[in-house]
């Protein structure tokens, strides 16, 4: 038998030895916990999303809208626990309008500032070149404002245009509601008045063609230059011609300045289409007058009395951060938080949120958004309409299709207050 001697100093030693085990599990114990703080910690890293916008230049009021839409949306997200449990940081970089800037902006942001993901600018314009640099880098290009014939014409499949169609269809709901009518209730006549604009003109050439083709005849077409000013002959020879419907292939300037004539020579068409001004909640009753502005057709993806689910609340966050009166809410910044929205959809579906699984997964599905559900072709195209909306009481009403619709459209058009 073995004898144990139980001195104090051997009591001692256990006791440190005892101490010491403790102390190492401790350690063991908290190095195992902060290997899985780190890990969680790498993972649940900021999500960075980098976009260059036209702080200043020609486009600065859209780039403005733009950057509220998105930093609306970067707000919302992260009061809702950001993008998987991750906060999302947003960059933004002025391009000052320029496409060669444009390209310096988002080379730098990807291969300097490292962003997760980059979004699109503001205009056909900045948006070609944007996105030729993201597909370099293979990054996913979600990108509100660039709708134009060249920007699907590069063939890009990282490229998704967060609007119901590309923007040269924006007159085709119109033609769809006119040859929807009976042939005894629809127009007989009709006449063109066009911008030479790249946007604004192939607009009211696609109605054209469709009316032309369904019997609908031409008896004005005037194609005027950018700095037309007096639209006063243009609407002479237009009345002259007497058509039943007036379509203006327009941006927001001219498009006033051809009703305000309208009004001024008591020119009165039975149905009017401006491409764009009509559309503008906010500038379009100053500019003509609200008593001036019933029965006007325009078409559009979002405007302040939108039905589309989510708008509201929308709405409400947008006039709690930046103020002013719903009227005064720019699409763009609609159409610019609709591009979050579709980040954050596919984050949902997929429990990721890397470039690579953006572009696959948008190609495939429909997507709900303050513009609508969107699909695209290939090439970022998106498959939808544009609403028709109309001036009903001196409120912006959808009236067609009619699955959407607020109302019926009026017609013929209620006479100019003058």
């Amino acid at each position: 038998m073995q004898l144990r001697i139980h001195t104090p100093e051997v009591r001692r030693s256990r006791r440190l030895l005892t101490v010491v085990g403790a102390v190492l599990a401790t350690s063991l114990a908290l190095a195992g916990c902060t290997a899985t703080t780190t890990s969680k910690s790498a993972t649940k890293a900021p999500l960075t999303i980098g976009v260059s916008l036209s702080l200043t230049g020609d486009f600065s009021d859209s780039g403005k809208a733009a950057q509220r839409g998105y930093a609306l949306w970067v707000s919302e997200t992260n009061k809702a626990g950001g993008v998987l449990g991750r906060k999302v940081e947003l960059k933004v970089v002025d391009d000052a309008s320029s496409p060669d800037q444009v390209v310096t902006n988002y080379t730098n942001l990807i291969t300097q500032s490292k962003v997760n993901i980059v979004m699109g600018p503001f205009s056909s314009l900045l948006t070609v070149p944007a996105s030729r640099v993201a597909s370099r880098y293979h990054y996913s290009f979600i990108e509100p404002a660039g709708g134009g014939p060249a920007v699907f014409a590069q063939k890009l499949t990282n490229l998704f245009f967060v609007q119901p169609a590309p923007t040269t269809s924006g007159g085709d709901v119109f033609a769809d509601y006119i040859l929807s009518l009976p042939k005894s209730k629809r127009p007989k006549t009709a006449a063109y008045a066009k911008l030479d604009d790249p946007f604004a003109a192939p607009i009211a050439a696609n109605i054209q063609k469709r009316f032309e083709a369904a019997g609908i005849k031409t008896v004005y077409d005037q194609t005027y230059p950018a700095e037309t000013a007096d639209m006063t002959p243009i609407v002479a020879g237009i009345a002259a011609a007497n058509p039943d419907v007036v379509v203006g292939g327009t941006q927001e300037g001219d498009a006033f300045a051809q009703m305000k004539a309208m009004i001024q020579q008591k020119f009165n068409p039975k149905w009017l289409f401006e491409a764009n001004g009509a559309n503008s909640p906010g500038d379009f009753p100053a500019a003509v007058g609200t008593s001036n502005t019933n029965g006007v057709f325009s078409s559009a993806d979002w405007y302040a009395d939108s039905q589309v689910a989510g708008s509201k609340a929308f709405i409400a966050a947008y006039l709690a951060k930046y103020g002013g009166t719903v009227q005064q809410i720019d699409p763009t910044s609609a159409e610019a938080y609709s591009a979050g929205m579709l980040l954050q959809e596919v984050a949902k579906k997929t429990g990721k949120v890397d470039n690579a699984t953006i572009i696959k997964t948008l190609h495939s599905g429909t997507w709900p958004t303050l513009v609508g559900n969107l699909s695209w072709d290939q090439y970022g195209a998106p498959k939808g309409a544009y609403l028709l909306i109309q001036w009903i009481d001196n409120t912006l009403t959808t009236v067609y299709p009619a699955s959407k619709a607020q109302a019926k459209p009026i017609a013929p058009k209620p006479n100019w207050a003058g």
